[in-house]
């Protein structure tokens, strides 16, 4: 059944922010996600944290780290004949069980059209980005010739950095094979992500990959995949009218959210203070995370019962005793 009014409202106090598994291993306490290091496995508890020009947000988002979850294993499922990736179980709608990886430094961006980043450089006169090419006569969400593959380090804080692919190479980031194989998978699951964005109506704008490679020496798609927080979607219907009139897209990702602090101030600057986010934003954005899920997937969202807390580590500790 539907999220009602009630329900969200109730849970913008009954969020899951951080949680602290003390018995599952080693913590490590990512921008949204609380991961817990066991030998080959890893735990992923994806909790209602959001982040924006990579700054963890002061407020939690409530259901979407369940939205993220779920979204996460909807499009693995539908991606593993493409590229294998790391999932082994899904216990919990807020948790996954993956295998153990060695992260592959770099993050893969495919673009399809020309927005967020991308466009804010074209705007400001750049006609390359990353090494690739970008058109004259272009603007704001336009259909790119062909999608296109940029590169970022992953850095430990602040903002990442743009990177060309020689410059990877060159830094040892990785070696030209591994970077022409994963340049390859890439490129074929955003074939696959924009093939299902169209089936329910949307397009896929852009989004981006992350590999790593497993104990038995291949690689796997890690993190996540075609999510809101990785992905940007634009509704087809009305696209090219709102493009012809140079109207903004209406769009389903983080980039709301990223104009709100815009306007509020803040784009991840030295010295600009995070703005808080009032209880009315949250729950719009939570809708936009549900919207987003129902419409990709095509079916209803399921809001978890419970406190998520105590509804995880039940859960944790049952998956614990036939895993661990």
């Amino acid at each position: 059944m539907p999220v009602d009014d009630e329900t969200l409202r109730s849970r913008l106090s009954h969020t899951l922010e951080r949680t602290n598994f003390s018995s599952l291993g080693t913590r490590y306490e990512g921008k949204v996600r609380d991961t817990y290091a066991q030998n080959n496995r890893l735990i992923l508890v994806t909790t209602d944290r959001i982040s924006a020009f990579d700054h963890v947000l002061n407020q939690t988002i409530p259901f979407k780290g369940q939205v993220l979850n779920q979204l996460a294993a909807h499009f693995f499922d539908a991606t593993a004949d493409v590229v294998p990736n790391h999932v082994e179980d899904v216990p919990d709608p807020n948790v996954t069980v993956a295998t153990r990886c060695d992260p592959v430094p770099v993050e893969f961006v495919v673009r399809g059209y020309l927005a967020g980043h991308a466009w804010r450089v074209y705007e400001g006169g750049g006609r390359e980005l990353c090494g690739q090419p970008l058109p004259d006569g272009l603007q704001e969400s336009s259909r790119l010739p062909q999608p296109i593959l940029t590169l970022a380090t992953k850095a430990e804080e602040g903002h990442d950095e743009d990177i060309t692919p020689s410059e990877a190479i060159e830094r040892g980031l990785m070696s030209e094979s591994d970077f022409d194989e994963l340049r390859d998978a890439a490129l074929r699951l955003f074939e696959r992500g924009s093939e299902m964005a169209r089936a329910q109506g949307l397009l896929l704008v852009d989004t981006k990959y992350e590999f790593g490679r497993a104990p038995d020496g291949t690689f796997r798609l890690i993190d996540e995949v075609h999510t809101p927080d990785s992905s940007r979607y634009y509704y087809a219907d009305g696209y090219e009218q709102r493009l012809q009139a140079g109207r903004p897209q209406r769009q389903l990702s983080k980039e709301f959210v990223r104009e709100w602090l815009m306007e509020h101030g803040f784009q991840g600057k030295k010295g600009q203070t995070l703005p808080d986010l009032p209880d009315d934003f949250r729950a719009k954005v939570s809708r936009r995370y549900i919207e987003l899920y129902e419409k990709i997937t095509g079916t209803d969202f399921e809001p978890a019962k419970g406190d998520p807390t105590n509804r995880i580590q039940k859960n944790i500790q049952t998956m614990g005793k036939k895993t661990v």
